[in-house]
């Protein structure tokens, strides 16, 4: 006999029949939550999709060794999983193909200086595990064009990346402000600076991040000045596929226990000096008191894996895009939220 139940919309259906739906239900469900990681694990090795070439964020050194704030994002992950950074294998990727790759199961990981935004985190079966990197689209300009402000850039031809948020920013600023542009469009980020040197566009637009790190490519940098206004919001940030809350944890707490580190002065130098100590917050943090790596399948130690191996997120800052990297950039609103800025993590606990 099945007798049913009913709590608002949802049926409940009672007896035998109806249980062993539900334990199939909920193996099913334990499975698919579980794959990512333990299809890592068993591989041996993260599939990491990176950016092709942008300075500080990812690309080769002339060893071939991937360096960058995004990279790091994806050492982070495999220290906590395999308690060694380097167990990791970087797919470059266009724009274009960075999400279709993740959709399709090619990479684990998109860490690649991609704008989180609702149309990406509802509709492409993607979720983004947090902001890395908050940014904001500029112009760059060669200083031989005499000017000073976006808006007298009436009749500019701007060279844009395809497959970016940067197209439909550039069609929304130019239409408010009245301002007629042509845009010409390229593949890649190379191709526009190489545009931009050539003399087919007067104006290179990207995100401000981007536009540092192009601007070191070009053959004469200091030749080149971005424009002082910023006509958006380009929170960038890690993504994984949907459907697999304890990866998503994982990626989403490797940000989150640099970001914490830094603002408890934990660094890669001083780390080991912090174990055996009274605070509650570090001795959690350092899984000394209590297990929080068991919810997500990683070890007690997992977030001293990741600053022992890689850094807090200051230290990431600082040494791929800060001030003791090329690009020099201010740490601004990624400074933390004690300092004045946006970056923010939940607490281990």
């Amino acid at each position: 006999m099945v007798s049913k139940k009913t709590v608002g919309n949802i049926v409940f259906v009672m007896g035998k029949p109806a249980l062993l739906v539900a334990a199939t239900l909920a193996v099913g469900l334990s499975q698919a939550q579980a794959a990512t990681l333990d299809t890592v694990k068993e591989r041996g090795e993260l599939k990491c999709g990176v950016n092709s070439g942008l300075a500080g964020f990812s690309s080769p050194d002339d060893k071939g060794v991937w360096r960058g704030l995004d990279v790091d994002l994806c050492r982070g992950v495999s220290a906590a999983i395999f308690n060694d950074p380097d167990k990791v294998q970087y797919i470059p990727l266009n724009a274009k193909e960075r999400l279709t790759a993740l959709q399709s199961g090619e990479i684990d990981v998109l860490s690649r200086n991609t704008t989180w935004t609702s149309s990406r985190d509802t509709e492409l079966g993607v979720n983004f595990t947090g902001v890395n990197y908050y940014d904001g689209q500029g112009f760059l300009i060669n200083k031989s064009l005499g000017v000073a402000s976006a808006k007298d850039l009436d009749g500019a031809a701007i060279c844009i990346q395809s497959g970016t948020t940067t197209e439909l920013n550039v069609a929304d600023y130019f239409r408010k402000n009245d301002i007629n542009y042509t845009a010409v469009v390229f593949d890649t980020s190379d191709q526009t600076v190489q545009g931009l040197e050539a003399g087919r566009c007067d104006v290179l637009t990207s995100d401000l991040s981007q536009l540092y790190a192009l601007r070191t490519k070009m053959s004469n940098p200091d030749g080149a000045v971005a424009l002082p206004e910023v006509i958006s919001k380009e929170p960038l940030g890690p993504s994984v596929r949907q459907g697999d809350d304890q990866w998503f944890n994982v990626v989403k707490w490797t940000h989150f226990a640099m970001v914490n580190a830094e603002e408890m002065g934990i660094t890669k130098a001083n780390i080991d000096s912090m174990k055996g100590g009274n605070n509650p917050d570090m001795r959690r943090f350092l899984g000394e008191d209590a297990d929080f790596g068991k919810g997500m399948g990683l070890p007690a130690d997992w977030a001293y894996r990741i600053i022992k191996h890689v850094g807090n997120y200051g230290e990431i800052f600082e040494t791929n895009v800060g001030q003791s990297s090329p690009l020099k950039i201010d740490r601004g609103l990624n400074a933390l939220w004690t300092e004045g800025g946006l970056q923010y993590a939940p607490p281990v606990r």
